[in-house]
């Protein structure tokens, strides 16, 4: 009987190990499954450089007129700098 005893130890003990190995196995996979199934993170952009002109031309426009009627600008400077604009 002692036998009978030691062997339902020793088999009980061998289900609880592969048991234990088997869901550690079962949520690996788990986790590498969904680390593939999940998308990538969005690319990090970059902030635009400061010196990008503006593609608002006549925002640009209009803030040029203001700065004529205010005396900070010649009629040529104003015209030179909408020609650009306008190109």
């Amino acid at each position: 009987m002692p036998r009978m005893l030691r062997r339902a130890a020793v088999l009980g003990a061998t289900a609880h190990v592969a048991s234990q190995r088997g869901q550690a196995r079962g949520e690996a996979e788990a986790d590498q499954q969904y680390a593939a199934e999940a998308p990538p993170p969005p690319p990090v952009q970059d902030e635009a450089p400061a010196a990008a002109p503006a593609q608002d031309p006549y925002g640009d426009l209009m803030k040029l007129k203001e700065l004529l009627d205010a005396g900070a600008l010649t009629q040529e400077e104003f015209d030179a700098q909408k020609q650009k604009i306008l190109a």
